[in-house]
């Protein structure tokens, strides 16, 4: 059972206790990612991810990473778009050090100017690695046109220019106003003592509260979008406006997605690869963020066959809009989509996830039985009547990265 403590600055603090296991996941969550940062410090929450692993007023970096490895403990963190996580899992027994690092790091960390500039170009080298991953290149090209001049169109990782801005004190000051107490869920799953929980709990009782950051306004604009590049497939995604986190319909859209492309027996895999035998990888994903989403068909392949492909991709969603899933397909990703809840449930640092992002979101827990509850109250007609909602051709949005068309041959080939 998951239990909140709401201490008096703010901080929101989960716990669940599962003492038949010897260990322990422990997360620290803050809602600040690329989402709430001005145009000019654009990459400034991810560099900070980096930084506070390189050092505090109490340890250098060498010292935290030997550390955590000397009490077996698997440390790491994330940026998103509207948050960044700390987190650590380690035995039970050594809860009360992981405690401490985690702390220390989020609390102490100096950003050292020398550690500062060497990760700047660890970071240029990791926005390159993405540059030359065309996956991650279009769907960040994707975003990038659907939310034109939105902080939610740009990339986590900054740019080059932008992170030219970012220096020593840069970060010290703009981690100070956007990690507040208010805006900070610590989550812990796994065997654990009552001295650890109170332990944790005092640590982040010594926070003060603040103005919490804003995260910009995000509305989805049809965006037709390309880049070239010299690679072997090009990559392709058609999108549509998709549903923002929390909403009632997520469950219905999980489904939607896993009929259309979640799988080797979706739509969009059985008719393009295996029947036509035109790609390797076709897939759907639906991506919510706080007011906002976008639910899109990627697919890599070459240029002789993508237009067949495109041509099959809308047909696909035509039958679909017009006659719905099938009986056997409903209950096919019904089925499936209970089974990723209920074995995504089965680590410590995915409950402790599940429990971070249901407080982020919904300020509530959600239990396992709760969210397969919610997905056997889905049903043909509403699953469809979602689908007639968002999938409309002429708001789709495209994107394409690699040797790639005009856009008037994609455009001829989705029938527009």
């Amino acid at each position: 059972m998951v239990e909140k403590i709401v201490l008096k600055n703010g901080v929101r603090l989960l716990h669940e206790h599962l003492p038949h296991l010897s260990s322990c996941a422990l997360g620290i969550w803050v809602q600040s990612g690329s989402r709430h940062e001005p145009e000019n410090l654009s990459g400034i929450s991810h560099f900070i991810e980096h930084m506070l692993f390189k050092g505090t007023e109490n340890r250098n970096m060498t010292q935290l990473a030997k550390e955590f490895d000397a009490i077996g403990g698997q440390v790491n963190a994330f940026t998103t778009k509207e948050h960044t996580c700390y987190y650590c899992r380690t035995l039970d027994e050594y809860l009360p050090r992981a405690t401490e690092l985690l702390c220390d790091m989020y609390f102490h960390s100096v950003f050292p100017e020398k550690e500062t500039e060497l990760e700047r170009s660890v970071i240029l080298e990791e926005i390159g690695m993405y540059e030359d991953t065309p996956e991650d290149l279009v769907n960040e090209q994707l975003f990038y046109g659907v939310y034109a001049g939105q902080s939610l169109g740009r990339p986590i990782l900054g740019t080059k220019e932008t992170l030219k801005n970012i220096d020593h004190k840069t970060l010290l000051d703009y981690q100070k106003q956007n990690y507040r107490s208010g805006n900070t869920v610590v989550a812990l799953s796994g065997k654990y003592s009552d001295e650890s929980l109170r332990e944790l709990i005092r640590r982040f009782e010594e926070m003060q509260p603040g103005p919490l950051p804003q995260k910009g306004d995000a509305s989805y604009r049809p965006s037709w979008i390309g880049k070239k590049k010299d690679t072997e497939q090009n990559h392709l995604i058609a999108a549509f406006p998709g549903i923002p986190l929390g909403s009632e319909e997520r469950f219905t859209m999980q489904m939607l997605s896993n009929i259309l492309g979640g799988g080797m027996s979706s739509r969009m895999f059985q008719r393009v690869r295996e029947q036509s035998g035109l790609c390797y990888s076709i897939y759907s994903f639906s991506s919510s963020y706080f007011g906002t989403g976008i639910l899109g068909i990627y697919t890599a392949l070459s240029k002789a066959t993508e237009q067949k492909a495109l041509a099959l991709i809308r047909q696909e969603l035509d039958d679909f809009l017009q006659a719905g899933p099938t009986e056997e397909e409903f209950i096919r990703s019904r089925e499936q989509s209970k089974a990723n809840i209920l074995m995504g449930m089965e680590t410590t640092t995915s409950r402790m996830s599940n429990m971070a992002r249901n407080e982020l979101v919904l300020n509530r827990d959600v239990p396992p039985e709760e969210m397969v509850e919610r997905i056997h109250m889905v049903t043909p007609d509403g699953l469809l009547d979602l689908a007639r909602r968002l999938i409309d051709i002429k708001n789709m949005s495209f994107a394409a990265v690699g040797q790639i068309s005009e856009q008037g041959i994609y455009r001829k080939a989705l029938g527009l």
